[in-house]
Protein backbone atom coordinates (compact mmCIF):
# COMPACT_ATOMS: atom_id res chain seq x y z
CA UNK A 1 0.00 0.00 0.00
CA UNK A 2 2.52 2.64 0.99
CA UNK A 3 4.55 1.52 -2.10
CA UNK A 4 1.79 2.28 -4.34
CA UNK A 5 1.17 5.58 -2.39
CA UNK A 6 4.45 6.62 -3.29
CA UNK A 7 4.32 5.77 -6.61
CA UNK A 8 1.29 7.47 -7.62
CA UNK A 9 3.09 11.20 -5.68
CA UNK A 10 5.89 10.74 -7.86
CA UNK A 11 3.79 10.50 -10.69
CA UNK A 12 4.00 14.14 -13.30
CA UNK A 13 0.47 14.64 -14.13
CA UNK A 14 1.28 15.14 -17.75
CA UNK A 15 2.86 12.15 -18.81
CA UNK A 16 1.35 10.18 -16.04
CA UNK A 17 5.13 8.43 -15.52
CA UNK A 18 7.71 8.91 -12.65
CA UNK A 19 9.40 12.48 -12.68
CA UNK A 20 12.66 12.61 -15.00
CA UNK A 21 14.41 15.57 -13.87
CA UNK A 22 11.38 17.48 -12.14
CA UNK A 23 11.37 21.10 -11.98
CA UNK A 24 8.59 23.09 -9.66
CA UNK A 25 6.13 26.33 -10.58
CA UNK A 26 6.23 28.80 -8.01
CA UNK A 27 2.56 27.55 -7.27
CA UNK A 28 4.36 24.61 -5.98
CA UNK A 29 3.79 21.79 -8.24
CA UNK A 30 6.01 19.71 -9.63
CA UNK A 31 6.61 18.59 -14.05
CA UNK A 32 9.11 16.79 -15.82
CA UNK A 33 10.91 19.68 -17.49
CA UNK A 34 10.52 17.85 -21.07
CA UNK A 35 7.22 17.85 -20.26
CA UNK A 36 5.99 21.91 -18.45
CA UNK A 37 8.48 22.74 -21.26
CA UNK A 38 6.30 21.41 -24.03
CA UNK A 39 3.16 22.84 -22.40
CA UNK A 40 4.88 26.80 -22.01
CA UNK A 41 5.93 26.25 -25.37
CA UNK A 42 2.59 25.89 -26.55
CA UNK A 43 0.89 28.29 -24.10
CA UNK A 44 3.57 31.02 -25.77
CA UNK A 45 0.92 31.60 -28.80
CA UNK A 46 -1.30 33.14 -26.45
CA UNK A 47 0.79 34.76 -24.44
CA UNK A 48 -1.76 33.11 -21.15
CA UNK A 49 0.52 31.40 -19.27
CA UNK A 50 -0.77 28.73 -16.19
CA UNK A 51 -0.13 25.54 -14.59
CA UNK A 52 -1.33 22.15 -15.84
CA UNK A 53 -2.48 20.92 -12.46
CA UNK A 54 -3.73 24.20 -10.21
CA UNK A 55 -4.77 26.61 -13.32
CA UNK A 56 -2.95 29.11 -12.11
CA UNK A 57 -2.48 31.90 -14.62
CA UNK A 58 1.38 33.63 -14.43
CA UNK A 59 1.58 37.19 -16.31
CA UNK A 60 5.21 35.77 -17.48
CA UNK A 61 6.41 32.54 -18.63
CA UNK A 62 6.99 31.14 -15.17
CA UNK A 63 11.04 30.35 -14.06
CA UNK A 64 11.51 26.62 -13.41
CA UNK A 65 13.03 25.48 -10.38
CA UNK A 66 14.56 21.85 -10.06
CA UNK A 67 13.39 20.03 -7.71
CA UNK A 68 16.71 18.04 -6.18
CA UNK A 69 15.27 16.37 -3.43
CA UNK A 70 12.21 15.14 -5.54
CA UNK A 71 14.48 14.17 -8.59
CA UNK A 72 16.45 12.06 -5.69
CA UNK A 73 13.60 10.06 -4.50
CA UNK A 74 12.08 9.53 -7.81
CA UNK A 75 15.85 7.92 -8.87
CA UNK A 76 15.97 5.81 -5.62
CA UNK A 77 11.86 4.84 -5.94
CA UNK A 78 13.17 3.63 -10.17
CA UNK A 79 16.31 1.99 -8.64
CA UNK A 80 14.63 -0.03 -5.87
CA UNK A 81 11.73 -1.02 -8.28
CA UNK A 82 13.98 -2.13 -10.67
CA UNK A 83 15.62 -4.19 -8.19
CA UNK A 84 12.14 -5.66 -6.54
CA UNK A 85 11.34 -6.58 -9.84
CA UNK A 86 14.58 -8.69 -10.89
CA UNK A 87 14.43 -10.36 -6.74
CA UNK A 88 10.49 -11.38 -7.86
CA UNK A 89 11.67 -12.74 -11.53
CA UNK A 90 13.74 -15.51 -9.89
CA UNK A 91 11.97 -17.63 -8.65
CA UNK A 92 13.05 -21.50 -6.43
CA UNK A 93 14.58 -23.87 -8.39
CA UNK A 94 13.09 -26.69 -6.11
CA UNK A 95 9.77 -24.98 -5.90
CA UNK A 96 8.79 -27.41 -9.55
CA UNK A 97 4.22 -27.15 -8.65
CA UNK A 98 4.13 -23.82 -8.46
CA UNK A 99 6.45 -20.69 -9.11
CA UNK A 100 7.40 -19.25 -5.31
CA UNK A 101 10.26 -16.17 -5.35
CA UNK A 102 14.04 -17.17 -4.32
CA UNK A 103 15.40 -15.30 -1.39
CA UNK A 104 19.01 -16.86 -1.70
CA UNK A 105 21.36 -18.51 -4.41
CA UNK A 106 23.74 -20.75 -3.43
CA UNK A 107 27.05 -20.43 -5.55
CA UNK A 108 28.10 -24.08 -5.12
CA UNK A 109 24.88 -25.96 -5.90
CA UNK A 110 23.73 -22.99 -9.09
CA UNK A 111 20.44 -23.45 -7.17
CA UNK A 112 17.93 -20.46 -6.18
CA UNK A 113 16.41 -21.03 -2.55
CA UNK A 114 12.92 -20.15 -0.93
CA UNK A 115 12.53 -19.44 2.59
CA UNK A 116 11.03 -23.28 3.20
CA UNK A 117 14.31 -24.66 1.06
CA UNK A 118 17.23 -22.34 2.50
CA UNK A 119 16.27 -23.86 6.14
CA UNK A 120 16.74 -27.41 4.72
CA UNK A 121 20.06 -26.25 2.74
CA UNK A 122 23.54 -27.09 3.71
CA UNK A 123 25.27 -24.70 6.07
CA UNK A 124 28.49 -25.96 5.32
CA UNK A 125 30.85 -23.06 4.21
CA UNK A 126 31.51 -24.69 0.85
CA UNK A 127 27.69 -23.66 -0.20
CA UNK A 128 27.99 -19.65 -0.32
CA UNK A 129 25.08 -17.90 -0.14
CA UNK A 130 24.06 -14.83 -2.21
CA UNK A 131 21.39 -12.66 -3.47
CA UNK A 132 19.58 -14.26 -5.32
CA UNK A 133 20.61 -14.57 -9.07
CA UNK A 134 20.00 -16.00 -12.49
CA UNK A 135 23.58 -15.58 -13.59
CA UNK A 136 25.36 -18.18 -11.01
CA UNK A 137 27.41 -19.08 -14.01
CA UNK A 138 29.31 -15.60 -14.01
CA UNK A 139 30.52 -16.39 -10.17
CA UNK A 140 32.51 -19.43 -10.84
CA UNK A 141 35.54 -19.72 -12.43
CA UNK A 142 35.76 -20.33 -16.24
CA UNK A 143 39.16 -21.77 -15.92
CA UNK A 144 38.44 -24.32 -12.54
CA UNK A 145 34.80 -24.07 -12.42
CA UNK A 146 35.00 -23.22 -8.52
CA UNK A 147 33.57 -19.87 -6.33
CA UNK A 148 35.39 -16.53 -6.94
CA UNK A 149 36.34 -15.75 -3.78
CA UNK A 150 39.35 -13.33 -4.12
CA UNK A 151 40.56 -10.31 -6.32
CA UNK A 152 43.77 -10.15 -7.72
CA UNK A 153 44.94 -6.35 -7.60
CA UNK A 154 47.61 -7.07 -10.36
CA UNK A 155 45.37 -8.24 -12.44
CA UNK A 156 41.91 -6.35 -11.42
CA UNK A 157 40.77 -10.00 -11.73
CA UNK A 158 38.34 -12.03 -9.25
CA UNK A 159 39.57 -15.05 -9.17
CA UNK A 160 38.94 -18.58 -7.42
CA UNK A 161 41.79 -20.34 -4.35
CA UNK A 162 43.38 -22.92 -7.36
CA UNK A 163 44.16 -19.74 -9.88
CA UNK A 164 45.67 -17.96 -6.70
CA UNK A 165 47.70 -21.78 -5.78
CA UNK A 166 48.41 -22.75 -9.08
CA UNK A 167 47.03 -20.82 -11.97
CA UNK A 168 48.49 -17.68 -13.73
CA UNK A 169 47.44 -15.40 -10.71
CA UNK A 170 50.02 -17.10 -8.63
CA UNK A 171 52.41 -15.13 -6.46
CA UNK A 172 49.97 -11.76 -7.01
CA UNK A 173 48.56 -9.83 -4.20
CA UNK A 174 45.26 -10.83 -3.42
CA UNK A 175 42.64 -9.52 -1.55
CA UNK A 176 39.20 -10.56 -0.15
CA UNK A 177 35.94 -9.81 -2.71
CA UNK A 178 34.51 -7.97 0.39
CA UNK A 179 37.94 -5.81 0.74
CA UNK A 180 38.53 -5.05 -2.67
CA UNK A 181 34.60 -4.21 -2.88
CA UNK A 182 34.85 -1.76 -0.15
CA UNK A 183 37.95 0.19 -1.59
CA UNK A 184 36.02 0.70 -5.14
CA UNK A 185 33.36 1.81 -3.38
CA UNK A 186 35.32 4.59 -1.76
CA UNK A 187 36.81 5.60 -5.50
CA UNK A 188 33.42 5.46 -6.72
CA UNK A 189 31.82 7.50 -4.05
CA UNK A 190 34.70 10.02 -4.54
CA UNK A 191 34.29 9.91 -8.33
CA UNK A 192 30.22 9.57 -7.62
CA UNK A 193 30.90 12.91 -5.35
CA UNK A 194 32.84 14.92 -8.02
CA UNK A 195 29.85 14.00 -10.74
CA UNK A 196 27.21 15.03 -8.40
CA UNK A 197 29.38 18.42 -7.82
CA UNK A 198 29.75 18.79 -11.97
CA UNK A 199 25.61 18.24 -12.31
CA UNK A 200 24.86 20.77 -9.71
CA UNK A 201 27.43 23.14 -11.69
CA UNK A 202 25.68 22.37 -14.80
CA UNK A 203 22.54 22.60 -13.99
CA UNK A 204 23.09 25.99 -12.45
CA UNK A 205 24.42 26.43 -15.81
CA UNK A 206 21.67 25.53 -17.55
CA UNK A 207 19.38 27.79 -15.07
CA UNK A 208 21.39 30.45 -15.98
CA UNK A 209 21.40 30.00 -19.92
CA UNK A 210 17.27 29.25 -19.64
CA UNK A 211 17.27 32.70 -18.01
CA UNK A 212 19.29 34.30 -20.44
CA UNK A 213 17.22 32.59 -22.81
CA UNK A 214 14.21 33.71 -21.40
CA UNK A 215 15.33 37.39 -21.72
CA UNK A 216 16.26 36.85 -25.19
CA UNK A 217 13.11 35.68 -25.56
CA UNK A 218 11.71 38.70 -24.25
CA UNK A 219 13.75 41.47 -25.93
CA UNK A 220 13.43 39.68 -29.40
CA UNK A 221 9.36 39.81 -28.33
CA UNK A 222 9.72 43.29 -27.59
CA UNK A 223 11.86 44.43 -30.23
CA UNK A 224 9.42 42.98 -32.90
CA UNK A 225 6.93 44.45 -31.04
CA UNK A 226 8.42 47.69 -31.81
CA UNK A 227 9.35 47.46 -35.22
CA UNK A 228 5.89 46.26 -35.98
CA UNK A 229 4.49 49.48 -34.74
CA UNK A 230 7.39 51.37 -35.89
CA UNK A 231 6.48 50.09 -39.92
CA UNK A 232 2.89 50.58 -39.05
CA UNK A 233 3.45 53.96 -38.26
CA UNK A 234 5.62 54.49 -41.09
CA UNK A 235 3.49 52.60 -43.90
CA UNK A 236 0.65 55.20 -42.71
CA UNK A 237 2.56 58.56 -42.48
CA UNK A 238 3.53 56.92 -46.30
CA UNK A 239 -0.01 56.16 -47.00
CA UNK A 240 -0.95 59.71 -46.02
CA UNK A 241 1.47 61.31 -47.81
CA UNK A 242 0.87 59.61 -51.26
CA UNK A 243 -2.62 60.91 -50.37
CA UNK A 244 -1.58 64.28 -50.27
CA UNK A 245 0.45 63.94 -53.35
CA UNK A 246 -1.88 62.67 -55.24
CA UNK A 247 -4.52 65.01 -54.29
CA UNK A 248 -2.45 67.99 -54.90
CA UNK A 249 -1.63 66.40 -58.68
CA UNK A 250 -5.26 65.70 -59.00
CA UNK A 251 -5.90 69.65 -58.26
CA UNK A 252 -3.45 70.95 -60.53
CA UNK A 253 -4.78 68.75 -62.96
CA UNK A 254 -8.41 69.69 -63.01
CA UNK A 255 -7.25 73.52 -62.85
CA UNK A 256 -5.21 73.01 -65.77
CA UNK A 257 -7.57 71.31 -67.74
CA UNK A 258 -10.13 73.40 -66.84
CA UNK A 259 -8.35 76.13 -68.22
CA UNK A 260 -7.05 74.58 -71.14
CA UNK A 261 -10.65 73.58 -72.22
CA UNK A 262 -11.78 77.24 -72.12
CA UNK A 263 -8.79 78.13 -74.92
CA UNK A 264 -9.31 75.26 -76.30
CA UNK A 265 -13.14 76.28 -77.05
CA UNK A 266 -12.08 80.03 -77.60
CA UNK A 267 -9.44 78.74 -80.79
CA UNK A 268 -12.84 76.03 -81.89
CA UNK A 269 -14.87 79.28 -82.50
CA UNK A 270 -11.73 81.34 -84.34
CA UNK A 271 -11.29 78.25 -86.40
CA UNK A 272 -14.94 78.18 -87.43
CA UNK A 273 -15.20 81.80 -88.25
CA UNK A 274 -11.98 81.35 -90.22
CA UNK A 275 -13.21 78.53 -92.22
CA UNK A 276 -16.36 80.39 -92.83
CA UNK A 277 -14.53 83.27 -94.08
CA UNK A 278 -12.25 81.14 -96.03
CA UNK A 279 -15.29 79.49 -98.01
CA UNK A 280 -16.90 83.11 -98.77
CA UNK A 281 -13.41 84.00 -100.40
CA UNK A 282 -13.42 80.58 -102.39
CA UNK A 283 -16.53 81.64 -103.68
CA UNK A 284 -15.77 85.33 -104.79
CA UNK A 285 -12.47 83.31 -106.45
CA UNK A 286 -14.59 81.42 -108.26
CA UNK A 287 -16.73 83.83 -109.40
CA UNK A 288 -16.67 84.62 -113.55
CA UNK A 289 -18.72 88.13 -113.04
CA UNK A 290 -16.18 90.78 -112.39
CA UNK A 291 -18.94 92.98 -111.15
CA UNK A 292 -20.38 90.59 -108.28
CA UNK A 293 -16.53 90.65 -107.07
CA UNK A 294 -16.24 94.16 -107.39
CA UNK A 295 -19.21 94.73 -105.70
CA UNK A 296 -18.04 92.81 -102.50
CA UNK A 297 -16.70 94.41 -99.61
CA UNK A 298 -12.93 94.60 -99.55
CA UNK A 299 -11.25 92.55 -96.84
CA UNK A 300 -7.86 93.81 -97.26
CA UNK A 301 -5.10 91.83 -96.30
CA UNK A 302 -7.34 88.38 -95.05
CA UNK A 303 -8.35 90.05 -91.35
CA UNK A 304 -9.53 93.48 -90.61
CA UNK A 305 -7.85 95.16 -87.58
CA UNK A 306 -9.58 93.91 -85.31
CA UNK A 307 -8.77 90.64 -86.49
CA UNK A 308 -5.20 91.64 -86.38
CA UNK A 309 -5.78 92.67 -82.95
CA UNK A 310 -7.28 89.17 -82.97
CA UNK A 311 -3.74 87.68 -83.48
CA UNK A 312 -2.67 89.86 -80.51
CA UNK A 313 -5.04 87.93 -78.87
CA UNK A 314 -4.25 84.52 -80.35
CA UNK A 315 -0.86 85.10 -79.16
CA UNK A 316 -2.22 85.52 -75.77
CA UNK A 317 -4.02 82.19 -76.19
CA UNK A 318 -0.30 80.53 -76.97
CA UNK A 319 0.87 82.02 -74.26
CA UNK A 320 -1.42 80.85 -71.81
CA UNK A 321 -1.46 77.46 -72.93
CA UNK A 322 2.21 77.32 -72.62
CA UNK A 323 1.23 78.74 -69.08
CA UNK A 324 -1.12 76.46 -68.26
CA UNK A 325 0.59 73.09 -69.79
CA UNK A 326 2.15 72.06 -66.76
CA UNK A 327 2.14 71.62 -63.12
CA UNK A 328 3.21 73.27 -60.41
CA UNK A 329 5.66 70.44 -59.81
CA UNK A 330 7.29 72.95 -57.12
CA UNK A 331 4.60 72.30 -54.61
CA UNK A 332 4.46 68.96 -54.96
CA UNK A 333 8.31 68.52 -54.36
CA UNK A 334 7.57 70.45 -51.45
CA UNK A 335 5.27 67.87 -50.14
CA UNK A 336 7.08 65.43 -51.12
CA UNK A 337 9.76 66.72 -48.96
CA UNK A 338 7.99 65.92 -45.66
CA UNK A 339 8.98 62.32 -46.29
CA UNK A 340 12.71 63.35 -44.54
CA UNK A 341 10.87 64.33 -41.44
CA UNK A 342 9.22 60.35 -41.56
CA UNK A 343 12.90 59.58 -41.95
CA UNK A 344 14.02 61.42 -39.43
CA UNK A 345 11.32 60.37 -37.00
CA UNK A 346 12.60 56.62 -38.33
CA UNK A 347 16.10 57.30 -36.82
CA UNK A 348 14.99 59.23 -33.78
CA UNK A 349 12.75 55.74 -32.65
CA UNK A 350 15.28 53.62 -33.96
CA UNK A 351 17.54 55.42 -31.13
CA UNK A 352 20.28 55.58 -33.55
CA UNK A 353 22.69 58.73 -33.51
CA UNK A 354 23.56 57.57 -37.29
CA UNK A 355 27.02 57.14 -38.50
CA UNK A 356 29.56 58.34 -36.95
CA UNK A 357 32.45 61.13 -38.98
CA UNK A 358 35.50 59.07 -38.10
CA UNK A 359 38.88 61.24 -38.47
CA UNK A 360 41.89 59.39 -38.05
CA UNK A 361 44.46 60.91 -35.67
CA UNK A 362 48.15 61.35 -37.30
CA UNK A 363 49.55 61.29 -33.70
CA UNK A 364 49.11 57.74 -32.92
CA UNK A 365 50.03 56.53 -36.86
CA UNK A 366 52.74 54.35 -36.98
CA UNK A 367 55.52 55.86 -39.24
CA UNK A 368 54.71 52.60 -41.65
CA UNK A 369 51.62 54.42 -42.49
CA UNK A 370 49.99 57.15 -44.66
CA UNK A 371 47.22 59.02 -43.55
CA UNK A 372 45.34 60.45 -46.30
CA UNK A 373 44.74 64.47 -46.66
CA UNK A 374 41.01 63.60 -45.36
CA UNK A 375 41.98 61.90 -42.44
CA UNK A 376 39.94 59.12 -44.36
CA UNK A 377 42.53 56.25 -45.44
CA UNK A 378 45.54 54.56 -43.81
CA UNK A 379 48.02 52.72 -46.48
CA UNK A 380 50.75 50.98 -45.70
CA UNK A 381 53.91 52.03 -46.99
CA UNK A 382 57.85 50.74 -47.12
CA UNK A 383 58.74 54.66 -46.53
CA UNK A 384 59.00 56.00 -43.29
CA UNK A 385 57.09 58.92 -42.83
CA UNK A 386 59.64 60.18 -40.54
CA UNK A 387 56.85 61.60 -37.63
CA UNK A 388 58.35 62.63 -34.14
CA UNK A 389 58.43 59.13 -31.82
CA UNK A 390 55.64 59.96 -29.17
CA UNK A 391 53.99 58.32 -26.62
CA UNK A 392 51.09 58.56 -28.14
CA UNK A 393 52.29 56.65 -31.36
CA UNK A 394 52.20 52.79 -32.53
CA UNK A 395 55.00 51.13 -32.89
CA UNK A 396 52.96 48.19 -35.18
CA UNK A 397 50.75 49.15 -38.36
CA UNK A 398 48.35 50.71 -36.27
CA UNK A 399 46.19 54.54 -36.26
CA UNK A 400 43.82 54.86 -33.89
CA UNK A 401 40.69 57.96 -34.41
CA UNK A 402 41.08 61.40 -33.03
CA UNK A 403 38.08 61.20 -30.72
CA UNK A 404 36.46 58.78 -29.05
CA UNK A 405 32.53 57.22 -27.62
CA UNK A 406 31.26 58.01 -24.35
CA UNK A 407 27.28 57.45 -24.94
CA UNK A 408 25.07 56.77 -27.74
CA UNK A 409 24.49 53.95 -30.48
CA UNK A 410 26.98 54.77 -33.66
CA UNK A 411 28.64 53.03 -36.43
CA UNK A 412 30.98 53.22 -39.08
CA UNK A 413 32.30 51.62 -42.13
CA UNK A 414 35.65 50.52 -43.94
CA UNK A 415 36.82 49.62 -47.27
CA UNK A 416 39.78 47.30 -47.17
CA UNK A 417 42.00 47.37 -50.61
CA UNK A 418 44.37 44.90 -51.39
CA UNK A 419 45.04 43.76 -48.11
CA UNK A 420 45.57 40.01 -46.85
CA UNK A 421 46.22 40.80 -43.67
CA UNK A 422 44.33 43.57 -41.31
CA UNK A 423 42.28 44.35 -38.32
CA UNK A 424 39.37 46.64 -37.86
CA UNK A 425 38.04 47.18 -34.30
CA UNK A 426 37.74 49.56 -31.27
CA UNK A 427 40.29 50.53 -28.05
CA UNK A 428 40.40 52.25 -25.25
CA UNK A 429 43.07 55.46 -25.40
CA UNK A 430 45.23 53.80 -22.57
CA UNK A 431 45.67 51.11 -25.33
CA UNK A 432 49.49 50.36 -25.31
CA UNK A 433 51.65 51.48 -27.78
CA UNK A 434 54.44 49.35 -27.99
CA UNK A 435 55.49 45.88 -28.26
CA UNK A 436 53.32 42.63 -28.86
CA UNK A 437 51.02 43.78 -26.42
CA UNK A 438 50.20 47.04 -28.43
CA UNK A 439 48.09 44.98 -31.47
CA UNK A 440 44.22 45.51 -30.90
CA UNK A 441 42.48 42.47 -29.78
CA UNK A 442 44.40 42.84 -26.51
CA UNK A 443 42.60 43.05 -23.20
CA UNK A 444 42.15 47.02 -23.83
CA UNK A 445 40.96 46.83 -27.97
CA UNK A 446 38.09 44.46 -29.94
CA UNK A 447 38.69 43.16 -33.77
CA UNK A 448 38.12 41.46 -36.42
CA UNK A 449 41.03 39.97 -38.32
CA UNK A 450 42.19 38.73 -41.68
CA UNK A 451 44.88 36.55 -41.86
CA UNK A 452 46.23 33.98 -44.26
CA UNK A 453 42.37 33.89 -45.95
CA UNK A 454 41.06 33.20 -42.02
CA UNK A 455 38.77 35.24 -40.05
CA UNK A 456 38.74 35.50 -36.33
CA UNK A 457 37.37 38.29 -33.81
CA UNK A 458 39.73 38.83 -31.11
CA UNK A 459 39.54 40.28 -27.81
CA UNK A 460 42.47 39.90 -24.82
CA UNK A 461 44.06 37.59 -27.27
CA UNK A 462 41.20 35.09 -27.22
CA UNK A 463 40.40 34.17 -30.56
CA UNK A 464 37.22 33.06 -31.97
CA UNK A 465 37.49 31.22 -35.60
CA UNK A 466 34.45 33.14 -37.68
CA UNK A 467 33.17 29.82 -39.77
CA UNK A 468 32.43 31.81 -43.06
CA UNK A 469 34.45 34.13 -45.20
CA UNK A 470 34.41 37.80 -46.01
CA UNK A 471 34.58 38.36 -49.76
CA UNK A 472 32.75 42.29 -50.15
CA UNK A 473 35.67 43.61 -48.64
CA UNK A 474 33.48 46.50 -46.61
CA UNK A 475 32.59 45.74 -42.99
CA UNK A 476 30.09 47.46 -40.46
CA UNK A 477 31.48 48.10 -36.92
CA UNK A 478 28.28 49.12 -34.86
CA UNK A 479 28.39 50.46 -31.29
CA UNK A 480 25.87 50.41 -28.42
CA UNK A 481 27.97 52.21 -25.88
CA UNK A 482 25.29 52.01 -23.15
CA UNK A 483 24.53 48.05 -23.74
CA UNK A 484 27.94 47.71 -23.93
CA UNK A 485 27.61 45.90 -27.44
CA UNK A 486 30.64 46.03 -29.97
CA UNK A 487 28.72 44.14 -33.44
CA UNK A 488 30.43 43.51 -36.70
CA UNK A 489 28.40 42.91 -39.93
CA UNK A 490 29.53 42.27 -43.47
CA UNK A 491 28.42 44.72 -45.99
CA UNK A 492 26.48 42.91 -48.43
CA UNK A 493 23.46 42.02 -49.94
CA UNK A 494 21.81 41.37 -47.42
CA UNK A 495 24.13 42.33 -44.62
CA UNK A 496 25.61 39.46 -42.64
CA UNK A 497 26.40 39.84 -38.85
CA UNK A 498 29.50 38.17 -38.08
CA UNK A 499 29.94 38.72 -34.14
CA UNK A 500 29.01 40.59 -31.47
CA UNK A 501 31.05 41.87 -28.10
CA UNK A 502 28.41 41.88 -25.05
CA UNK A 503 28.35 42.98 -21.67
CA UNK A 504 27.20 39.88 -20.46
CA UNK A 505 29.05 38.10 -19.96
CA UNK A 506 32.45 40.19 -19.87
CA UNK A 507 35.00 41.79 -21.46
CA UNK A 508 32.37 44.58 -21.62
CA UNK A 509 30.89 46.77 -19.69
CA UNK A 510 32.70 50.32 -21.22
CA UNK A 511 34.80 51.98 -18.92
CA UNK A 512 36.34 54.02 -21.06
CA UNK A 513 35.83 55.91 -24.38
CA UNK A 514 36.18 54.01 -27.50
CA UNK A 515 38.19 55.10 -30.22
CA UNK A 516 38.34 53.05 -33.54
CA UNK A 517 40.95 51.42 -34.25
CA UNK A 518 43.05 49.97 -37.68
CA UNK A 519 45.42 47.65 -38.40
CA UNK A 520 47.37 47.63 -42.08
CA UNK A 521 50.03 44.83 -42.92
CA UNK A 522 49.65 45.10 -46.41
CA UNK A 523 47.46 47.61 -49.10
CA UNK A 524 44.88 50.45 -47.42
CA UNK A 525 41.67 50.84 -45.08
CA UNK A 526 39.41 53.23 -46.25
CA UNK A 527 36.73 54.86 -43.77
CA UNK A 528 33.65 55.06 -45.80
CA UNK A 529 31.35 58.24 -45.04
CA UNK A 530 31.97 61.91 -43.38
CA UNK A 531 34.35 64.30 -45.01
CA UNK A 532 36.39 67.01 -43.45
CA UNK A 533 40.39 68.20 -44.13
CA UNK A 534 43.36 68.03 -42.04
CA UNK A 535 43.29 71.53 -41.17
CA UNK A 536 40.26 71.35 -39.35
CA UNK A 537 39.78 67.83 -38.61
CA UNK A 538 36.79 68.32 -36.19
Amino acid sequence: MASAILNDELLCSICLSIFKDPVMLRCGHNFCRVCIDHVLDTQDESGVYSCPECREEFQERPALMRNINLHNVAERFLVTQQEQEEITGICCTYCVDSPVPAVRSCLLCEASLCEKHLRAHSKSPEHVLSDPSTSLEKRKCSVHKKILEYYCTEDAACICVSCSLIGKHKGHTMESLDKASAKKKKKLRNVLQKLTTKREETEKRVQSLEERRRKAQEKAAGEAERVTALCTDIRRRVDDLEKKVLSEISRQEKEASLSLSALIHQLETKKDELSRKMRHNEELCNMTDPLTVLQEPDTGDLCDPEEEGGDEDTGGHDKQLHDGDDLDVAVISHTLHTLCEVISGIRSKTNVDGPANILLDVNTAANNLLISDDLKTATRTREEQKHPETAERFQSSQVMSKSGFTSGRYYWDVEISRSRDWSVGMCYPSIERRGDRSLIGNNKSWCLRRNNNQYFVIYNRKVIHLPDKISSGKIRICLDYEAGQLSFYELCDPIRHLHTFTAAPPPLPLSEPLHAALFVYNGSIKILGGSSSRKNPS
